[in-house]
């Protein structure tokens, strides 16, 4: 016997029916396939997600994502990105003439750091033998 193919599968017809629960009458028929109960549901959950991203994009909504702002805010943070650009370029440049008056005062010598590692020397007598 062969199986049927998946869209005859799909194209099955099944019967919805709603009935009273007291008097057993029936309410509501629905003739339905699997293939329409897919198309439903994606077209439910594709109507719904344009109603809400509509919703979001066009009304100020849009203003309570974190990481959104508004233009005059955007201006603003850009502004004051600049200038604390421009402050940390001029703290750096200060603290090089700072450094280099600190040199200047101290005979032009360069500060050095001594050296702190232990070597370990040969013992001389061992070298001899």
């Amino acid at each position: 016997m062969d199986k049927p193919s998946t869209l005859q599968r799909l194209r099955n017809r099944y019967r919805l029916v709603v009935m009273n629960d007291d008097t057993y009458e029936e309410v509501a028929t629905l003739r339905l396939t699997s293939l329409t109960v897919y198309i439903m549901l994606c077209t439910t959950f594709v109507v719904l997600v344009g109603f809400t991203v509509a919703l979001i994009v066009f009304t100020p909504l849009k203003y309570y994502i974190p990481g959104y702002g508004s233009r005059t805010d955007q201006k603003k943070f850009m502004s004051l990105k600049i200038r604390a650009d421009s402050i940390e370029a001029d703290l750096n440049d200060n603290q090089a003439y700072i450094e280099s008056i600190r040199i200047a005062l101290s005979d032009g010598k360069m500060p050095t750091l001594k050296d702190t590692v232990i070597l370990e020397l040969p013992d001389p007598e061992r070298l001899e033998d």
